[in-house]
């Protein structure tokens, strides 16, 4: 007979669990919404795998559920894990969403830091990106449809490190801080000085960089895939192209900016049968042969001139990411940790989306006005009310 793991009681059955937060949280509040339209507790199976003692020998862990969610609260608010564990001991939308009762004390911050070291051993990341996919799937399963154009893009992040510090560590012949963050190069920018004034500088920093797919027509984030923050966007096209494949995605056009421009590119779209919306170099269309007759056809096609129009839409959850969710630092050291805040954010991101789309509930208030978004949520009122 097989044994089930054993997890800390939580006390969310008695009467200062469901009896009490059933008079008190709101049907329409966005973590009830975040919580009622995936299923969470499917997830459990998987990450009690990841622990020495699947549950069954030693102190009864928590919920692998529990921890993962807290620390996903962490990414959707945008604080540290020592920050959500004081916010989740008094907020009790958060509790609820856990799984604690109103008297339960969350897990401490340190418990967090052992549960994201376990995605970090071999292979374990797996778990992530498969809890990533299936979110989407789960989304399409409620009636969310995915366009047909998917926009490619990269977006650097970072690295958590001072660096006159470590230039004058590894001048005194020790390690590097990041060993596996490298030099980012982003060109010139203008930049306001302390005294108000603007300059032209040259900005570079170490750090790390995330190659992404974007569904165009729901803001999804379908694919991502983490290197070092000098890789080259086009070699990052066959992963990120291959993981939109096993998706099974309704996609019928690529786009991207003119780093995806590539030979190889082209060679890998027209084999599965993919239209090009990829921005063009000049070269292109400028060469004086016969071979650019194939390009400005294509640049007076229906499909491209769509897909460079939207191209913006694959800078949007870039920003979310950015302001909102703290992407544009690294809050870990290492590729693999790295790997960990990578899907974590874009998770956030997608699950914000998918919640409003399905909905209408957001996580904050909506625009108004002209930046107001005009949609019509899958479902007219909650399925769960």
């Amino acid at each position: 007979m097989t044994r089930s793991p054993r997890y800390h009681e939580t006390g969310k059955h008695s009467f200062f669990g469901d009896y009490v937060y059933d008079r008190i949280i709101p049907r329409d509040h966005f973590l009830v919404a975040l919580n009622k339209l995936f299923p969470w507790d499917e997830l459990a199976e998987a990450m009690i795998a990841l622990y020495r003692g699947k549950g069954l020998h030693g102190r009864p862990p928590y919920n692998p559920v529990l921890v993962f969610k807290m620390l996903l609260l962490s990414y959707l608010y945008n604080v540290s894990e020592r920050d959500i564990e004081r916010l989740a001991t008094y907020h009790l939308a958060m509790k609820w969403f856990l799984g604690l009762a109103v008297d339960e004390a969350p897990p401490d911050h340190s418990t967090l830091t052992k549960f994201k070291n376990r995605f970090v051993r071999r292979g374990n990341w797996v778990v992530l990106q498969n809890l990533f996919d299936g979110v989407i799937q789960q989304a399409v399963a409620h009636g969310l449809k995915l366009g047909d154009l998917q926009l490619l893009d990269s977006v650097h992040t970072q690295a958590d490190v001072n660096n006159d510090k470590d230039r004058k560590r590894q001048e005194l012949g020790q390690a590097a801080r990041d060993p596996d963050a490298r030099v980012v190069h982003k060109g010139k920018r203008t930049v306001v000085e302390p005294d108000g004034k603007t300059a032209q500088k040259v900005i570079r920093y170490n750090g790390y960089k995330v190659h992404v797919s974007v569904n165009a027509e729901t803001g999804i984030v379908t694919t991502i895939h983490c290197t070092r923050g000098n890789a080259a966007d086009n070699k990052a096209f066959p992963k990120v192209f291959s993981h939109d494949r096993d998706l099974g995605l309704p996609t019928k056009v690529y786009g991207g900016d003119r780093a995806y421009d590539d030979t190889d590119i082209y060679e890998y779209l027209d084999q599965a049968r993919m239209r090009i919306g990829i921005c063009l170099r000049d070269i292109r269309t400028s060469k004086k042969d016969g071979n650019k007759q194939r390009w400005i056809e294509l640049q007076s096609s229906p499909d491209y001139q769509r897909a460079v129009a939207l191209r913006y839409r694959v800078e949007q959850p870039f920003g979310w990411a950015k302001h909102k969710h703290g992407f544009e630092r690294c809050r870990y050291i290492g590729l693999a940790r790295y790997r960990i805040q990578a899907f974590l954010t874009f998770l956030v991101t997608n699950c914000k989306r998918i919640v409003k789309l399905l909905t209408g509930l957001t996580l904050r208030s909506l625009a108004k006005g002209r930046r107001a978004e005009v949609f019509k949520p899958v479902y007219p009122c909650l399925p769960w009310a």
